[in-house]
Parts: C-alpha cells; sequence; structure tokens
C-alpha cells in the first residue's frame, strides 16, 4: 500500500499541500504560493498592495509570517554552512 501525502501546516498562514503547486508553500485556503508573495517584497511592494493584489485573500499577518519564515530558512542555512566550513 502507497504512502499518503498528507498536509503539511507551517506556523498559522502557510500549507505545503501535495496537489497545489507539487507542495510548494502557500497560504492556506488559497492557491497563492509563498514564493511569490516574497518576489514581490523583494520587488519593493509594501504589503498593502501585496494583499491588495490578491483581492484581500491574505492578510499582512500571512505576509509577516511568510517573511519570518524565509528569514528562519535562511538563518539554519547560514548556520550549516558556517558549522561545514
Amino acid at each position: 500500500m502507497a504512502a499518503r501525502k498528507r498536509v503539511i501546516e507551517y506556523g498559522q498562514y502557510m500549507v505545503s499541500h501535495p496537489g497545489v503547486y507539487g507542495g510548494d508553500l502557500s497560504f492556506k485556503g488559497t492557491r497563492i504560493p509563498v514564493k511569490d508573495v516574497l518576489y514581490m517584497l523583494v520587488k519593493g511592494w509594501d504589503l498593502d498592495r501585496i494583499s491588495a493584489a490578491y483581492a484581500g485573500r491574505i492578510n499582512h499577518e500571512a505576509i509577516a509570517e511568510a517573511i519570518s519564515l524565509a528569514r528562519d530558512a535562511l538563518m539554519k542555512q547560514t548556520e550549516k554552512r558556517r558549522r561545514a566550513a
């Protein structure tokens, strides 16, 4: 019997669902990829503009959580590389 893939929650607002974008992170209850929102931030968009671009389906708290998760992942990766050096 094949293992059943399951949804993994990351915090209050993000989820990895095997049936949505191949398991890439998205915001719960939407098909909005977290990576797209992070890209918008890199391009200088503010939280209001990002939220409006998705008709308010993601709020400021959800975007802030995505930033925090990205920061934590970067810090973890940096620490791994530092220990390996």
